[in-house]
């Protein structure tokens, strides 16, 4: 226990320095946008005198590295900034669409877990046959698919043609399923294949021959000892997705108008200039981000105690 403990601190001192690059460059990036902020908030009617108050507010009319240094004072008092119209905070316009986010991202990946593991089991019990085919057709299709094209394809058949899942929105299930097959349907193709490959590797493994000989059944020595093993790299793979399905969820939330981070920053973030609200958003994507890999290593530790995080 103590020693996962400190390969944890050990991760977590480590993303310090990936927080500090982040915050940088999605700092300087944001300045380089085309497009004044100050000119989109006020509209083309607006006094001179307004222009340089709004200006001034914003601090925009400061040097670059001063904005810089103050925008870090405000992190490190937990103050993102608030919207000069509406002076609504960032730290709380970002808090509440984080939820829908989250909710679609984990949605998108139980789909690509429930979809993945059977079938990639099961392509690799029947190696060489019409299964093992057909899932290989279905992952390259998953893959082949982006989710700007799969999006508009679910909501013309499903939505408009069978009417049966609703075209947009968030509410219950029914409006969370077609953004999360949309989303989860890539990652889903990726792991098929993973898991395939994983499951081959460890079937024909000496301890598998072993259990076998010792008369184990053929589900207990596939479920309980083969997919365990094979899982490790699957994991990885998970860990390293999650991010992708994170930056994938901007897209799909626009399509669907699911209202979460993607929707925030794009329509009221880079639409408007709003640099701060741009800079909290990829903010906390990226600390996720980073909270689904440091939890990654841990489930490493999980599923194979020889595993040393560092």
């Amino acid at each position: 226990m103590k020693a996962i403990l400190i390969d944890l601190l050990r991760r977590l001192l480590l993303t310090i320095p990936v927080i500090f690059a982040v915050v940088t460059l999605v700092f300087f990036l944001i300045h380089l946008v085309p497009g004044d902020p100050v000119s989109l908030l006020l509209g083309p009617n607006a006094s001179v005198e307004q222009y340089k108050q709004l200006q001034h507010e914003l601090k925009l009319d400061e040097p670059l590295m001063n904005q810089y240094v103050d925008y870090w004072r405000g992190i490190f008092h937990g103050d993102f900034g608030r919207n000069p119209i509406t002076n609504q905070s960032v730290a709380e316009r970002i808090l509440e669409r984080y939820p829908a986010t989250i909710e679609l991202a984990l949605a998108a990946l139980a789909v690509a877990i429930i979809i993945s593991i059977p079938l990639g089991v099961t392509s690799a019990v029947h190696h060489g046959r019409w299964v093992d085919s057909l899932a290989s057709v279905v992952a390259l299709l998953g893959i082949s698919l982006p989710n700007f094209a799969l999006g508009p394809l679910m909501i013309l058949l499903f939505s408009v043609k069978f009417r049966l899942l609703p075209v947009s929105g968030r509410g219950g299930l029914n409006h969370l399923i077609l953004p999360a097959i949309t989303l989860g349907a890539a990652l889903a193709a990726i792991l098929t294949r993973m898991v395939r490959s994983s499951v081959l590797e460890e079937l024909n493994e000496d301890y598998v021959r072993t259990a076998r000989a010792k008369g184990l059944s053929g589900n207990k020595v596939l479920y309980k000892h083969v997919l365990k093993n094979g899982l490790i790299p699957v994991v990885t793979i998970l860990g390293l997705q999650f991010g992708i399905l994170l930056a994938g969820a901007v897209i799909t939330e626009k399509i669907f108008n699911w209202p979460g981070l993607g929707t925030l920053l794009i329509d009221e973030g880079i639409n408007q200039r709003d640099y701060r609200l741009v800079q909290g958003c990829i903010l906390m994507i990226s600390l996720t981000y980073i909270f689904a890999n440091t939890l990654t290593d841990m489930v490493y530790r999980f599923l194979d105690p020889r595993i040393k995080v560092s």
